[in-house]
């Protein structure tokens, strides 16, 4: 197996909760095969929500591709995991000629890999700005054939993000499905009186209004009129601790952050399963990662839109991309495994 290490700067700095990233750091790793292809992933970490970058070193300058049990744990390194799983479903889907989408959905959906679409819907996300400029970057999207947008919110008063999500409401119309991101920065109060005055505009849900660790407290603003979906609390919690809570509508998954991209098609079967919509999105990766979460949205039937369009918040990137993004959708690639030969410049 082999290592290499890259670095990938932002068109524009990244705030989270663990500081401001200015470009994304990681490894291309790859499995080594004499009688069949190589295969290629990538772990990228990210802070909260996954293993460090040196831990995500160590740990795959550890793995040895024929001894399993030196593999990484998605428990504790969820990126390195991300990256070995992805580079053994490349390969094993290049020698078979078979897409990652179509392995994917046989094995966690157990359907008719045929059925594979060649493209899947995808959310414009329009940024904390003034009503104006919030209003003239969601008609933007729309004109660029987006359905489904994404609004951040919650750095404001709660009463002006309401102007700012009715004024999107009234100039996009009501074909238009609208998302609200409130990356946990309400308390419960605030959140109550947000999903009742948001229910009216037809909001399709809220994105993690309460902190990540206040499961409980989700659960509690589920029916109000509006969906609850969870992001950051999957950080902390597992998918299935979060299923048996009965606390979210919607779970947003990263594959990055769940260990792989099999992993996460397996999370989104169960919560299928359980009565709960999943919704696939990237931790801000490179392309190798970017292109298999394309393929886990697409392993998933009838799959909402989702947060795939990240590729734009790159500067450069490692190679070109095979996923067109337009009319708000997301072209799946072609090829057995990620994209058959496209990424072989990056293949030793």
């Amino acid at each position: 197996m082999w290592i290499d290490s890259f670095s990938l700067r932002l068109t524009s700095p990244l705030e989270t909760a663990h500081g401001s990233i200015t470009d994304r750091r990681g490894f291309l790793v790859g499995i080594d095969g004499t009688t069949a292809p190589h295969g290629i992933g990538e772990a990228t970490p990210l802070p909260g929500w996954t293993e460090s970058l040196d831990d995500c070193r160590d740990v795959l300058e550890a793995t040895d591709q024929e001894n399993t049990e030196t593999h990484p744990d998605p428990a504790t390194t969820p990126a390195a995991a991300h990256a070995v799983e992805l580079a053994g479903l490349d390969g094993h889907g290049r020698n078979e000629a078979t897409p990652l989408s179509a392995m994917l959905r046989e094995a966690a959906f157990d359907g008719d890999a045929s059925a594979v679409p060649n493209q899947v819907p995808v959310n414009a996300t329009i940024g904390d700005e003034n009503i104006d400029s919030t209003v003239a970057a969601a008609e933007d999207a729309v004109a660029d054939g987006y359905d489904c947008l994404k609004l951040k919110v919650g750095s404001r008063s709660l009463d002006a993000d309401l102007q700012r999500v009715r004024a999107v409401r009234e100039a996009v119309g009501d074909d238009i499905a609208l998302r609200a991101d409130a990356n946990g920065a309400w308390d419960v109060a605030t959140a109550e009186r947000a999903l009742d005055s948001l229910a009216p505009l037809d909001i399709a849900y809220v994105e993690q209004p309460l902190p990540a660790t206040d499961i409980a407290g989700h659960r509690e603003l589920r029916g109000r009129g509006v969906d609850i979906a969870l992001d950051e609390s999957l950080a902390t919690t597992s998918v299935s601790t979060v299923l048996d809570a009965d606390a979210a509508d919607v779970i947003i998954l990263k594959p990055m952050a769940l260990g792989g991209p099999l992993r996460a098609t397996q999370a989104a079967a169960a919560a299928r399963e359980a009565g709960v919509e999943p919704v696939v999105t990237t931790t801000i990766d490179a392309v190798v990662a970017r292109s298999a979460a394309v393929h886990v949205a697409a392993s998933i039937p009838d799959i909402a839109p989702c947060g795939l369009a990240t590729g734009s918040l790159l500067a450069d990137d490692l190679a070109a991309d095979p996923v067109t993004i337009a009319d708000g959708t997301a072209s799946v690639p072609t090829g057995g495994g990620l994209c058959g030969d496209d990424f072989d410049s990056l293949r030793r």
